[in-house]
């Protein structure tokens, strides 16, 4: 009689940090930023590219910190949902201790190349890990206005960009915030939706109401329609240097109305197929039109 025996690979240490800081997410965040600064420079040159680079590293730093002091806050309640039981903390792959000591390196490290490219650059990143570290993570177990809370961290990389840019903060930066931070309401309560279930083993109600039904349903398609009004402000040309053209618009306006669609069609239909489906189209959203704002500067 013979025995099989599985032997478990221990993931390697660049595999856990890409876990820990949620590499993903943290990049999906660093690409807004990185939009933002393109659409506040006005000529590229080497310096240009080398405070790029500074960005790159720095607001990854920033971003994985705040990942990992999340994680760290939120370790018990991981192993409570399906989706998160397999991150290094609730399986012992790396201890608390060291967690918080990787997660104060970041912050440091992160700051102090933010610090670099120009102060209120640092500043806006200080701003942003707290909130979302002191403010957001422990309010989602207490109130669904944890989302209201957490979007004002999730809306700064966007103009982080252009203050990174710029060294100023103004109506530019401030239209770029809007924007993002309508965005994140639909965005969120989608995935508050189609996860509710895992959600609500941890205690945690991201959805308005604090149930998945038709008030909580339209309030998605009015954050929705917020979302497209906001992104189509610079074309109105009170936005200071960030203007976008007629053509822009219309194109922002059509993915607007594919977004909008899907808003409805989660009212429609209140299943956690349509609510994924309209966080899907909502990524795919917001990374467009931030690539649409950069094509039209520079054409």
């Amino acid at each position: 009689m013979s025995t099989t025996n599985q032997i478990v690979e221990k993931p390697t240490t660049f595999k856990v940090f890409a876990e820990i800081t949620k590499a993903r997410l943290t990049v999906s965040v660093m690409f807004s930023t990185l939009a933002g600064y393109a659409l506040g420079v006005d000529v590229w040159n080497v310096d240009t590219f080398k405070t790029l680079g500074l960005l790159s590293i720095g607001g990854y730093c920033m971003v994985g910190a705040s990942n990992v002091f999340n994680q760290i806050v939120e370790k018990d309640i991981d192993k409570l949902m399906d989706r998160t039981k397999n991150r290094p903390l609730p399986t012992g792959i790396i201890s608390k201790q060291n967690a918080f000591i990787l997660a104060l390196v970041l912050t440091i490290l992160g700051l102090a190349i933010l610090f670099s490219v120009n102060p209120k650059t640092a500043l806006f990143g200080a701003v942003s890990i707290f909130m979302y570290v002191s403010l957001y993570t422990p309010l989602k177990t207490i109130t669904p206005l944890s989302v209201f809370v957490g979007a004002f961290p999730g809306a700064i990389p966007y103009m982080l960009g252009w203050v990174a840019a710029t060294g100023t903060f103004g109506i530019e930066a401030g239209t770029l915030f809007i924007i993002q931070f309508f965005w994140q309401f639909p965005h969120f309560w989608a995935i508050g939706w189609f996860l509710f279930d895992d959600y609500k083993k941890a205690g945690i109600f991201m959805l308005p109401t604090g149930k998945r039904d038709k008030k909580t349903a339209l309030q998605i398609i009015l954050y929705t329609i917020w979302t497209i009004i906001a992104s189509l402000i610079p074309v109105l040309g009170f936005t200071g240097k960030f203007q976008i053209s007629i053509y822009t618009a219309v194109v922002v306006f059509i993915l607007g109305i594919w977004m909008l669609f899907y808003a409805f069609k989660l009212y429609t239909e209140m299943n956690a197929v349509a609510a994924r489906k309209l966080m899907l189209v909502s990524v795919s959203y917001i990374t467009l039109i931030q690539i649409i704002y950069v094509i039209d500067k520079f054409i």
